[in-house]
C-alpha cells in the first residue's frame, strides 16, 4: 500500500510540474503586479460606482484611496463603515471594461480573501457586450466568490441564458480549508470548448459547453472584461448577513496575470 501511495504522489508531482511548465510557455497578454504605490493603474483599471447590484449595502467609490490603493506590492480593496452619499458602507470594484478585454486563455489571480461573516470578495468576468444584450445574455464567469459565512469553501460558477432567455447557472464550491489565512491562486482556463476552474493546483470544476443545459458557447466565445470587488453581505443574498464588527475589511491582491 505504501508503494502504491508513493507512485500516486510521484505521478501527481509530474502532473503539477507539467502544468507549471505549460503556463510558462504561454504568452502573457495582461498583467498587474501592483508595484507602484497609490491609486491603481488607470491605464488598466476603471471603477464601478454606486449601489450596483444584488441589493448589496456598500457604495462603490472611484479613485478613493480609502477603498482601493496599491501598497507594499498589493492591491488593497477596503470595505469600511462610514456615511457616504446616503450609504452606511463603502468599498471598491475595479474593472477592465474599456481598457482591456479577453477571449480565451488563462486568467490567474493571487489573492488573500478577508475573514468574517458578511465578507464577499470576488474575481469574475462579464461579457463586454453586457450593456447591449443585458445580463445574463452576456454570460458571467465567477473565478472566485468567497463568502465569510462559508469560510472553508470557494465558489466557481458560470451564469448564462439559453435561446429563450431562460437563466441558468452551474458551479462547484469545494471545501479547501481556510483560504482567508494565506494567499492562494484563483484561476480559470477558458477556451472554445469550456472553462476549467482552479484553486492553487486543484482543478475542481469543468464547465463543458456541450454538457450544459443547452450549448451556451455563443455567450462564451466573445470578449469578456475582468472585475475585482469586495462586496458586503446582506440578509437574503449569497453573502448572507453582515457582522459590522469585521469592518474595516481588507482584500489583498498580489497580482493579476492573463495568458494566451
Amino acid at each position: 500500500m505504501k508503494g502504491y501511495q508513493l507512485v500516486v504522489l510521484l505521478l501527481l508531482g509530474v502532473n503539477l510540474a507539467a502544468t507549471s511548465q505549460e503556463i510558462k510557455k504561454r504568452k502573457l497578454v495582461f498583467s498587474d503586479e501592483f508595484s507602484e504605490q497609490g491609486l491603481p493603474d488607470s491605464t488598466k483599471w476603471t471603477y464601478e460606482v454606486g449601489l450596483v447590484r444584488n441589493q448589496e449595502p456598500q457604495y462603490y467609490t472611484s479613485k478613493r484611496l480609502e477603498n482601493a490603493r496599491v501598497e507594499n506590492g498589493n492591491l488593497v480593496i477596503e470595505a469600511r463603515k462610514e456615511d457616504y452619499k446616503g450609504s452606511e458602507y463603502t468599498s471598491a470594484s475595479l474593472i477592465t471594461l474599456g481598457k482591456k478585454h479577453f477571449r480565451y486563455g488563462r486568467v490567474e489571480v493571487r489573492a488573500k480573501v478577508p475573514k468574517g461573516v458578511g465578507s464577499w470578495p470576488a474575481i469574475w468576468m462579464l461579457g463586454e457586450n453586457r450593456q447591449q444584450v443585458k445580463w445574463p445574455n452576456c454570460g458571467e464567469i465567477d473565478i472566485l466568490e468567497y463568502v465569510g459565512k462559508d469560510s472553508t469553501q470557494v465558489y466557481g460558477t458560470v451564469h448564462y441564458a439559453d435561446s429563450a432567455a431562460k437563466y441558468h447557472y452551474v458551479g462547484e464550491k469545494p471545501v479547501v480549508g481556510a483560504p482567508n489565512e494565506d494567499y492562494h491562486i484563483y484561476a480559470a482556463e477558458w477556451d472554445k470548448r469550456g472553462i476549467s476552474f482552479y484553486y492553487d493546483d486543484l482543478k475542481y470544476f469543468v464547465f463543458d459547453y456541450k454538457k450544459a443545459a443547452y450549448d451556451p458557447g455563443k455567450s462564451f466565445k466573445k470578449p469578456f472584461y475582468l472585475l475585482l470587488n469586495l462586496a458586503l453581505g446582506r440578509e437574503g443574498t449569497l453573502g448572507g448577513p453582515l457582522d459590522e464588527h469585521i469592518l474595516p475589511l481588507k482584500y489583498y491582491v498580489d497580482y493579476v496575470r492573463v495568458y494566451k
